[in-house]
């Protein structure tokens, strides 16, 4: 366990907030601009005479984000859908939102090996058209701008590690110290995670969120709920010649490279002629050698792609998971002064990859329970119960419901699948059986032999095409353009819970799966100082890019991503 035990005579800071929101990405941002605005309009109103009351005055509404500033850890495709922006800033374009492109074309192919096949009808999840091809990354960015002329107070590189109880309710956090060494002992630099004492406190930590998974964990908020399942998604993007590129088109292709793993892949065309390439891969997979970051490079020698992005230059990369439980994955959304939305309460739409707007969507109505609470000095449970009232009448419960077993199903197989799909379309989302079983995403994978058989690593579909340093890359390489950065000298934050299971039973018979599924190199096999002929489990974190595959599919569950030291991970920009 890592020492964080305070030096003699310092103490935390303690700070009380009306309203605190844990994570800076866009449920966050628009939970807090929500709210700000609300907390104005009724001030106003009780002012101009309109309604009685009593003012909030100063309203302390505080986003606590562990990156170093908003948008450094935000990685999406990403196509938008506009309906919650447009209500929560309706004239967002003339604001300065940065919108990338309006979609103008969209198609969806099937890849065999070396042809495509273009289908003749695009499936309606597809239809892009009226949507918003953007950068997640400076969409928040330009959402906290907004938030920050409203009087919201934004703490980039504060990572909230520890949720403050009394009994059953949430009274706040604790954000993590800094300066600590690799033991956990104070540097000359140190500075003690303070006390933040909320009224309400809102979870938007994103995918898999490490503070709450702790809560959800201590308050039993899954019980009677379908396991979270995952999947995860990496994605270039690349800069081709002047003048190729036309923008606005969003392509999904399905079939290669994935051979034992569903999933599929996305091309949006961007302004400055680029184009943003994507692959996405079901966690649930038996494949103990899935590798996304190798898929996404063997996806570029594909005559249909290669044909696309030649002459062209990767410029970014990044990695992240997204939730794909759905509907019956969803934790109990409230307790006793708190509140939990967008990825981390599982609000994704899996079958049309969206969840920008069922995350803004739910920020919001979580701010509309809040100024409620603030105005009656109510932040009880059964208040707090109003915010999954509101989910449940509002479009997210109709978009998830209507998808509840989409992941269940295609997880069977795309050719077995289709069918039953279909079906599901024809029935609102039932299909042959309803609320069909999830599996926990760690429990999947198959040993080694079961899937490869004697051919295993050596298997032509495992090779990584040469990398060229242009359009192909190693992971380190393709790390190198996150701009990931943590201090070396810094606590690792991915704990290792028995590091024999790795040397004695996940080498010899899965080959290490964690060393190919992290999409950032932060996990390798290397010869065994305590049994000769074996091989020990290496961490280098300063690589991680905070996807958290890690902590979902190690198949002994042996791995807990917790939150470095704030301000460390990505440096996204573009995406």
């Amino acid at each position: 366990m890592i020492n964080d035990s305070l030096p003699e005579g310092v103490t935390r800071e303690i700070m009380d907030v009306d309203v605190l929101i844990v994570g800076g990405g866009s449920a966050g941002l628009s939970c807090a601009l929500h709210l700000s605005n609300q907390i104005k309009k009724h001030n106003e109103d009780i002012t101009s005479g309109k309604t009685s009351g009593t003012s909030i005055q100063d309203p302390m509404i505080v986003v606590l984000e562990k990156g170093s500033e908003v948008g450094s850890h935000s990685l999406s495709g990403a196509v938008l859908n506009p309906k919650a922006l447009a209500e929560l800033v309706p004239d967002f374009k003339e604001k300065g939102c940065p919108i990338d492109s309006e979609v103008s074309e969209d198609a969806v192919y099937y890849l065999t090996d070396k042809s495509s096949f273009k289908m003749p009808i695009t499936p309606p999840p597809f239809h892009n058209k009226g949507n918003y091809i953007v950068s997640i990354s400076k969409v928040n960015r330009w959402l906290a701008s907004q938030c920050e002329a409203n009087g919201v107070n934004i703490f980039p590189g504060f990572a909230a590690v520890e949720a403050l109880y009394e009994g059953q309710k949430i009274i706040g956090v604790r954000t993590g110290d800094k300066g600590r060494d690799k033991n956990g002992f104070p540097k000359p630099n140190f500075e003690p995670g303070l006390i933040l004492k909320s009224k309400i406190t809102i979870f938007a930590e994103g995918t898999r969120g490490s503070l709450f998974k702790q809560v959800q964990a201590r308050l039993n908020l899954r019980e009677g709920k379908n396991p979270e399942t995952y999947e995860e998604g990496v994605k270039e993007i690349i800069q081709m010649p002047a003048g190729t590129v036309k923008a606005g088109q969003v392509i999904h292709t399905v079939g290669f490279p994935l051979k034992k793993s569903i999933g599929g892949t996305f091309i949006y065309t961007i302004p400055g002629d680029k184009i943003i390439l994507g692959l996405v891969a079901y966690l649930d997979s038996k494949d103990p050698l899935l590798d996304p970051h190798r898929e996404l490079q063997k996806l570029k020698t594909h005559p249909f792609i290669s044909n696309m992005i030649k002459g062209g230059k990767v410029i970014a990369y990044g990695g992240k998971t997204l939730p794909a439980g759905g509907w019956y994955s969803m934790p109990k959304l409230y307790g006793d002064s708190w509140m939990v939305c967008g990825d981390s309460a599982s609000m994704v739409d899996v079958q049309k990859l969206k969840g920008i707007h069922l995350a803004m969507k739910s920020g919001m109505t979580a701010a509309e329970v809040a100024i409620e609470g603030l105005k009656t000095s109510d932040t009880s449970e059964s208040q707090m119960k109003l915010y999954e009232d509101k989910v449940h009448a509002s479009y997210i419960k109709k978009e998830l419901y209507r998808v509840r077993n989409f992941h269940q199903t295609l997880s069977l197989g795309l050719l077995k699948s289709l069918p039953l799909i279909a079906l599901q379309e024809i029935t609102g989302g039932r299909g042959l059986q309803d609320k069909m079983k999830s599996h926990v995403d760690a429990d999947t994978t198959k040993k080694l032999q079961e899937v490869w058989g004697l051919e295993g690593q050596q298997a032509p579909e495992n090779q990584l095409p040469k990398p060229d340093g242009v359009l192909f890359f190693d992971k380190l390489s393709s790390v190198y353009l996150t701009g990931t950065v943590h201090d070396e000298n810094s606590p690792n934050h991915l704990i290792l819970k028995n590091d024999d299971i790795c040397r004695s039973v996940c080498e010899p018979e899965y080959k290490s799966p964690c060393n190919l599924f992290c999409p950032a190199q932060v996990y390798e096999m290397v010869p065994s100082q305590i049994e000769p002929g074996k091989k020990d489990l290496q961490i280098n974190y300063t690589n991680c890019i905070h996807c958290k595959t890690c902590d979902i599919k190690c198949p002994f569950e042996n791995i807990d991503w917790t939150v470095p030291e704030g301000g460390g991970g990505p440096q996204y920009h573009e995406t």
